[in-house]
């Protein structure tokens, strides 16, 4: 496989003044230059302060421990929508959408409560086997021996069946929910969205679909999927249009993102590193830990951000009440401090839990045991099949500083 030059870009890197570094910038995840920024910013100023980016100012924390500090400590550093939300991309004050991730306690904890049902593990236990037949039967409906992109014929295809399954989506249109997923998060010129006016207007056509679901739902009995649990929860029933929107899309990215790039990163890791592949056709037990690994060694949301809402210090730096605060998940997770050998993708790790790719503290991801269910059960079948994958070039990268992500991925399967 060919790869970028990745001296050249350390040399870039370090030789880059700090004070001219922007880690937001699209293009560094894009085209996977980013690693060696962190490493510097690790190492010399793991919270950083760039004072001018096209997203605005922001400060960078880079490190493992103070990552989970800004995380854990939600009554300093918040999510709220009204101080712009929990991504670098504010959007137009006037489209800004509510949704309990961006919202900090005591409405935030009831919003969660409400949905948490759906993703149980009494709830993950049904849905076990009905993903475990869709997922063999996307794998027997692969071409043996011909070239394919797993983005599109695996990873998207598994997600979004089990997204359509959770909203009791109509199943013919459910690709649906990937284009809005992938609008939600898009930035001009990442060739998604022509501008931000299109992009709302595609978010407006989504709050009316799902309105009309909610109408629906709402003349019927509750029923274990996201929207009947909402449109029947005290706490979410009068939800204003945007707010409403707003958790649709989060639930949507939640479900969908994190678990295909992973399923993609997968694929793509265990050929980089052919030894682990070795290590999993003659181990298969150690799948439960190398998704772990795989969503550690992706980390497939890069970022999430917070704002500070008084002044306090961080790894010796002072910041301002007002000032944004950015979680950099995607370098704490090879922050080398604490993950040994943390550039390499070992699937018989002892700590390959231990990562940063779910969040801590109150805005934990949702689904995550969703996602590792998915992961597991793909990879279990692929290995009863006995089944080879192999990648036969570079991916095709999102253009985005969030959603760390493959838009394509060549592969033969054999």
């Amino acid at each position: 496989m060919g790869s970028v030059d990745r001296e050249a870009l350390r040399a870039k890197a370090y030789a880059t003044p700090l004070s001219a570094f922007d880690v937001a910038d699209p293009g560094l995840f894009e085209h996977d230059a980013c690693w060696p920024y962190f490493e510097r910013l690790r190492r010399e100023e793991p919270v950083h302060f760039c004072p001018e980016s096209r997203f605005g100012s922001y400060w960078s924390v880079t490190r493992y421990h103070d990552i989970m500090h800004v995380d854990t400590h939600h009554r300093i550093f918040s999510s709220e929508a009204k101080l712009g939300g929990p991504t670098l991309i504010d959007g137009r004050e006037s489209f800004r959408r509510d949704r309990f991730m961006a919202m900090d306690p005591p409405k935030h904890t009831v919003q969660r409560k409400s949905v948490m049902p759906v993703v149980s593990p009494g709830s993950l236990a049904g849905m076990e086997p009905i993903i475990r037949k869709r997922v063999g039967d996307i794998l027997d409906d692969l071409p043996r021996g011909k070239e394919l992109d797993w983005v599109d014929r695996v990873s998207i295809e598994i997600t979004t069946q089990t997204l359509a399954m959770l909203f009791e989506f109509p199943w013919e249109e459910r690709r649906k929910l990937t284009r809005w997923s992938n609008v939600s998060m898009a930035i001009p010129e990442s060739g998604i969205v022509a501008d931000e006016a299109s992009r709302e207007a595609e978010m407006l056509e989504c709050y009316a679909y799902f309105k009309a679901l909610w109408d629906e739902r709402i003349k019927e009995p509750p029923r274990n999927n996201f929207i009947s649990m909402m449109a029947h929860s005290p706490e979410m029933r009068d939800m204003p249009p945007m707010e409403y929107l707003g958790n649709v899309i989060l639930l949507i990215v939640g479900g969908n993102d994190t678990t295909r790039n992973s399923m993609s990163a997968g694929v793509y890791a265990l050929n980089k590193f052919p030894a682990e592949y070795a290590k999993l056709k003659a181990a298969p037990g150690l799948i439960p830990n190398m998704v772990s690994e795989i969503i550690r060694w992706q980390t497939p949301l890069a970022h999430m951000r917070r704002t500070a809402v008084v002044d306090c210090e961080l790894a010796g730096r002072t910041i301002r009440k007002g000032d944004r605060v950015v979680m950099w998940y995607i370098s704490g997770n090879r922050d080398e401090t604490v993950i040994a050998n943390a550039d390499a993708l070992v699937i018989d790790r002892d700590n390959a839990r231990q990562h940063l790719s779910f969040g801590f503290g109150i805005h934990r991801c949702l689904g995550n045991r969703l996602a590792e269910l998915q992961l597991r059960i793909l990879w279990e079948e692929i290995t009863r099949r006995g089944l080879t994958v192999t990648v036969t070039g570079e991916p095709k990268r999102t253009h985005s500083n969030f959603v760390h992500g493959y838009e394509t991925l060549p592969v033969i399967v054999s």
